[in-house]
């Protein structure tokens, strides 16, 4: 957009910088959309019944003070149709929205939420469970009132209660493994143990639209009103439930991702689950920060490690992994989905159901389920991005330019072309059925996704780089200059980054809340100009990901001097904005060279190291359960967090789980990262 000042406003800006003028001209003129809140409450109850077990009890007195704070702060407490009229352009929302829910239809809705709302005049929302109301189920299920119909038409007739749909029958959980593990019945494909199958795609969307259209009826037929919002039970969904719930008439629908939102967000609204009672201290610190930016310490576990044939002996040996990242109270897991038992780093099996590769034992949402659900931990799957094997077409892998002609290229890790459309395919499909079948919070690009200087050479990349990029389709041309060789790599480098973000594209259709991480070598940091070398650029992939998982190994680097190595490391992350905010600093538990354990001191002293450097987010790779490396006393002194997820985040599941047993010693793989040809010398 131009800005033409006359003459005369020109000569009034003396005292005025026109920087000034026009940025405050620009903020009024593109003023961001109000974005709002959606607060999420379960049993209101009074003091006396408090049960310190129950996570989802709020004490009244509590609640009361957090709506007095809200409307004290200037935060307006809005209603449904505040926010449909506003996302029909017939009104706007407050700058400081504030949509107050209310899951499960408890009977303390009317009983001490609904005065509440009387009293200071807000609206708010209160979710129905079809099948609960109707009496189907057990004690076990709910064990507390619910709202009766008369209740329910008096809330709707005050002009004060939305009436939610929570669901009829889906607020349980389903088979979702041949393990048993029950996950959320809207994101999760039923396993017939009898068949060993898992749920078609048809009839998991037709179970889907019969539930919600259900839900939505028998609503209507009690209360004379349809619901115009789907709650999700457990905070789950995915774009084939949004899809059935829009059929059923609910436009809105609300999950449990911490944040806020706009009006574009209205088909999955983000929601903080309010839990543990807080009082107005711990809620305002809860709607001031939004849980958001906590500190990541992430253990790098390698499935093969766990795997065994014998399911008694790998059922012992999860157990143990599971109860020793739970002891460590650590924040997150990157946990291998692919199998890779000679450590050379390319896939030639996966841990999950998929259309494409073998499955070695589809165990990554069993042991993920476990990591969750008993340590509490975010799971992250870790998955190459280029390197499968398999009786594919050569034209579709990485070729380099060897001895003065195009060859397939010999580096350890056997990657897919990212310039060949069918690869590409083939790759998303592979991220499609992992976020089909499997129950995770994020991804790892594994550190696969490089391209030398001599790479891709093939007929189909040098086409690609003229028709996009207007380079030379002959290889001396690219290579000529240091100059044209940069521009390639950095060219090759937004190629990977893109085909990364059509990959997690590929996965929030059917997981919509996971975040993103990308493996990333240490020497393109501490050398930009390396890129050229490897496609990578640290810049570039802070644009691009949530976390950026840098390789700190300075015995892989066989730096001479580890701590200096380490701090150029460090402050190299902190002169990016931010660096620091989005880098995970991964270090090494075992020397690979001379394949040894990294005693526990010098292990410890980097940890503090980086620590001081003001590294926020630390990890480290291999986890040894069965040699206790790390030694675990020493990770709950030095690497634990103490902002732990919230209770909330193994929210409703009591599941039965098997206690730990012996197991057997550990077989140590080699998993050295093979990429020293690219290292210039």
């Amino acid at each position: 957009m131009t800005i033409f000042l006359p003459p005369f406003a020109i000569g009034k800006l003396k005292k005025i910088s026109l920087f000034v003028f026009l940025s405050i001209f620009a903020c009024n003129t593109f003023a961001q959309e109000p974005r709002f809140l959606v607060l999420n409450y379960h049993d209101i109850i009074d003091a006396g019944n408090i049960n310190p077990l129950n996570s989802m009890d709020t004490r009244v007195e509590n609640l009361e003070q957090h709506i007095r704070w809200l409307l004290k702060s200037y935060y307006k407490i809005i209603s449904v149709q505040d926010v449909l009229d506003a996302a029909k352009g017939q009104t706007k929302l407050p700058k400081k929205g504030v949509l107050l829910t209310f899951d499960d239809g408890y009977q303390s809705f009317y009983t001490q939420v609904f005065p509440l709302l009387k009293k200071y005049h807000v609206p708010a929302t209160v979710a129905l469970v079809g099948s609960w109301m109707e009496g189907n189920v057990s004690p076990q299920e709910v064990s507390k009132p619910l709202l009766t119909w008369e209740q329910l038409r008096e809330l709707t007739q005050s002009g004060l209660v939305e009436i939610a749909s929570h669901s009829y029958d889906l607020h349980k959980g389903v088979i979702a493994n041949p393990q048993g593990n029950l996950q959320a019945a809207a994101v999760s494909r039923i396993y017939d143990k009898a068949r060993l199958t898992y749920e078609s795609e048809e009839n998991y969307r037709k179970r889907l639209h019969t539930s919600l259209l259900k839900s939505a009826e028998f609503i209507f037929q009690h209360t004379g009103t349809r619901p115009r919002v789907m709650v999700w039970p457990y905070g789950e969904y995915n774009q084939p439930s949004i899809e059935a719930s829009r059929q059923a008439g609910m436009p809105v629908t609300i999950g449990l991702i911490d944040g806020t939102n706009t009006l574009a967000d209205i088909s999955g609204l983000r929601r903080l689950l309010i839990t543990d009672n807080p009082d107005l201290n711990d809620f305002k610190e809860i709607i001031n920060t939004l849980r958001a930016d906590l500190t990541l310490r992430v253990a790098h576990l390698d499935m093969d490690y766990l795997y065994d044939k014998n399911p008694e002996q790998l059922e012992r040996n999860l157990d143990a992994e599971v109860q020793r990242i739970k002891d460590m109270h650590i924040s997150t897991v990157y946990l291998q989905a692919y199998a890779d038992p000679d450590g050379d780093g390319n896939a030639n099996a996966l841990y999950f159901p998929n259309r494409h590769l073998p499955v070695k034992q589809d165990l990554f949402n069993r042991v993920a389920w476990q990591l969750k659900k008993i340590a509490g931990v975010k799971v992250y799957a870790w998955i190459p991005i280029l390197a499968y094997q398999g009786s594919l077409p050569e034209s579709w892998y990485v070729h380099e330019w060897r001895e003065g002609k195009v060859q397939k290229a010999t580096h350890i890790y056997t990657r897919l072309s990212p310039f060949n459309a069918e690869a590409r395919q083939y790759i998303a499909e592979i991220y499609e059925d992992l976020a089909i079948y499997c129950n995770f919070d994020g991804i790892l690009f594994h550190d696969d996704g490089i391209l030398s200087d001599f790479e891709d050479a093939a007929p189909a990349a040098f086409f690609y780089g003229k028709e996009a990029w207007g380079l030379p389709d002959q290889f001396e041309q690219l290579y000529a200059t240091s100059k044209t060789r940069l521009t390639w790599a950095q060219h090759k480098t937004e190629l990977i980054n893109q085909l990364t973000d059509e990959l997690t594209n590929r996965v929030r259709i059917y997981r919509p809340g996971i975040k993103t991480a990308r493996n990333f070598y240490a020497l393109p940091l501490l050398n930009p100009d390396s890129e050229e070398w490897y496609a990578q650029s640290f810049d570039s992939f802070l644009k691009h990901y949530d976390y950026v998982a840098i390789e700190a190994m300075p015995f892989m680097e066989e730096a001479e001097q580890p701590q200096e190595w380490l701090t150029q490391l460090a402050r190299k992350a902190a002169s990016y904005p931010d660096g620091l905010n989005k880098a995970v600093f991964e270090l090494q538990a075992v020397n690979w060279k001379i394949q040894q354990k990294i005693p526990m001191p010098i292990f410890i002293e980097q940890v503090e190291l980086l620590k001081k450097l003001g590294a926020k987010h630390l990890g480290y790779y291999p986890d040894n359960v069965f040699e206790n490396q790390p030694e675990l006393t020493e990770l709950q002194k030095h690497f634990a967090v103490s902002e732990l997820p919230s209770r909330s985040y193994r929210r409703y599941h009591k599941f039965r789980f098997g206690r730990f047993n012996h197991f057997k010693r550990f077989r140590y793989y080699s998993r050295f990262r093979h990429y020293s040809r690219f290292k210039k010398i």
